[in-house]
């Protein structure tokens, strides 16, 4: 007898329907064709394990199972509960009136339970597209699922809940989610807060500037000067992700394996690998790719700490992602597109010491050895990020205030109000969405100056011996700072604001 049951193959970030054709014939034998890997092929033995402990069996004839489309290669153990359905309903031990109106997927153990699967919300997704009446999922994953409206998700734990539904012996309850409800759970009270931050006054404001326009930002400072404190509060104040902006973090997430059962992620993520990691690990890829931490970082922020000391190599590789807001692995069958639109976030001692130009300062450091510490980031990298800010260590006086300093959401507030003004401007725009983004001919449009701010900025340029690549950092920049006091035009005082913002421009930092 034959019998087709689906399943779903998760590639990138999209998911792709997979029909499995199970024909039960005379004969002895198990053979499993359609580019299965080593987990799918093991998946015989999980299987007459997990149906012989629940008064099941494996049929003692010959069992052909194809997963098509047959030429696209197929990886993991989550198609055990697919490949068991199959085999029950064509061997005549379930009935196969409903199982072709859903996706099941799950991996089995040899008791029956079932173990989480990646990609649930891909699945669902592509599911609800195809016109499924619903999903058949392992309970650990049905949050995440659920967040798809207009499709029935059914979490089971076991594989008897799964063959008493289609037997109609038991009825299986679909998971409802209230998206909303999930999505503002959180937002009003962050784990990190700008108000546990003493002092530190003028990088604050730095911060909600890079916040407002979606600028990349790096800290230059000594040991202790609260450059990661700063950091991983940064999230907080950005503006509260939309429901779309949402979907595709979780997405991303869930292919990673990395939700499980959070369900939707209502909070922007902070990504901060360590400093030995590899390319492979940063922009993602591998044998089986999966996303790395820029793809995971979508829509959030990526803190890169003690840059210098990431391989040059594998900082180089971010140069096209940061550009073009995706990343791209090509291998020879298969070409995967990841988006990876995040801030990048990076802090740096500014010399092998950690102090630089600081007479009380316990390590000396001369200009030559700092230069050959701030060489190890290239140009090309740096032109991709607009603010440059140097962090000082807070005096005592400010660490002992006890007046609590402004809040997160207060700032928050700011921001939000100085991205939708960006955002009403772009919106003819499909791809441009806050200021970093601007291209230069955008730039040209929407950053015009006026006599005295061309003068000013000139001077700077002269005096300062600030590259050129520094001039349309500045523009956007300012851009942005005039969004925050809500001004049509670019002042001077924006431009000069904007200036502070390129210390390693200047000369005596890269030369």
């Amino acid at each position: 007898m034959l019998v087709k049951v689906f399943g779903s193959a998760v590639f990138g970030v999209e998911a792709t329907t997979i029909t499995v054709e199970v024909n039960i014939d005379k004969g002895i034998g198990y053979h499993l064709v359609g580019l299965p890997d080593s987990a799918i092929k093991e998946s015989s033995y999980r299987i007459a394990a997990a149906l012989k402990n629940n008064n099941y069996s494996l049929p003692g004839k010959k069992i052909t199972i194809n997963m098509a489309p047959a030429d696209l290669r197929k990886e993991g153990s989550a198609y055990d509960l697919t490949l068991t359905v199959g085999i029950l309903a064509a061997s005549g031990q379930i009935k196969t009136d409903l199982i072709t109106d859903y996706i099941i997927m799950g991996e089995l153990s040899l008791d029956g339970g079932l173990q989480p699967i990646k990609g649930a919300l891909s699945i669902a997704i592509k599911a609800k597209e195809e016109g499924f009446k619903g999903v058949i999922l392992p309970i650990q994953n049905v949050k995440e699922a659920a967040v798809v409206d207009g499709i029935a998700v059914y979490g089971v734990e076991n594989v008897v809940q799964v063959i008493d539904f289609f037997d109609g012996k038991e009825g299986l309850l679909p998971t409802v989610i209230d998206c909303q409800e999930e999505f503002h759970k959180t937002l009003a009270f962050p784990e990190f807060d700008f108000s546990d931050v003493k002092g530190q006054e003028s990088i604050k404001r730095c911060m909600e500037i890079a916040a407002a326009g979606g600028h990349n930002i790096i800290l230059i400072g000594p040991p202790g000067s609260g450059k990661t404190m700063l950091a991983k509060r940064l999230p907080s104040i950005l503006p509260p992700m939309s429901m779309q902006e949402a979907l595709e973090t979780t997405k991303i997430h869930s292919v990673a394996g990395k939700v499980k059962e959070t369900g939707l992620l209502t909070q922007r993520p902070f990504r901060s690998p360590h400093h030995s990691a590899s390319s492979v690990s940063l922009v993602g890829g591998g044998s089986y790719p999966q996303p790395g931490e820029i793809s995971l970082a979508h829509n959030g922020v990526l803190f890169l700490d003690e840059l210098p000391e990431f391989k040059r190599e594998v900082l180089e590789v971010m140069r096209q992602p940061l550009e073009d807001r995706e990343v791209t692995i090509s291998r020879a069958k298969f070409t995967i597109t990841y988006p990876s639109s995040f801030m990048l976030v990076a802090s740096m001692n500014p010399s092998p010491g950690g102090y630089f130009n600081d007479p009380d300062a316990p390590v000396a450091t001369n200009p030559v050895e700092m230069q050959r510490y701030l060489s190890k980031i290239s140009g090309p990298l740096l032109d991709r990020i607009d603010i440059h800010i140097e962090v000082t260590p807070v005096p005592f006086e400010k660490l002992s205030d006890t007046r609590k300093a402004e809040s997160s959401s207060e700032i928050r507030t700011r921001v939000t109000r100085a991205r939708t003004i960006q955002t009403e401007r772009f919106q003819e725009y499909t791809h441009i969405h806050y200021n970093a983004q601007l291209s230069s001919k955008l730039i040209r449009m929407y950053c015009v100056l006026d006599e005295v701010s061309l003068q000013l900025l000139k001077t700077a340029m002269e005096r300062l011996n600030l590259s050129a690549r520094a001039y349309d950092r500045i523009l956007k920049v300012a851009r942005t700072i005039a969004d925050l006091d809500a001004s049509e035009s670019i002042q001077s005082h924006h431009i000069a604001e904007a200036i502070q913002y390129r210390s390693l421009d200047r000369e005596g930092w890269l030369g």
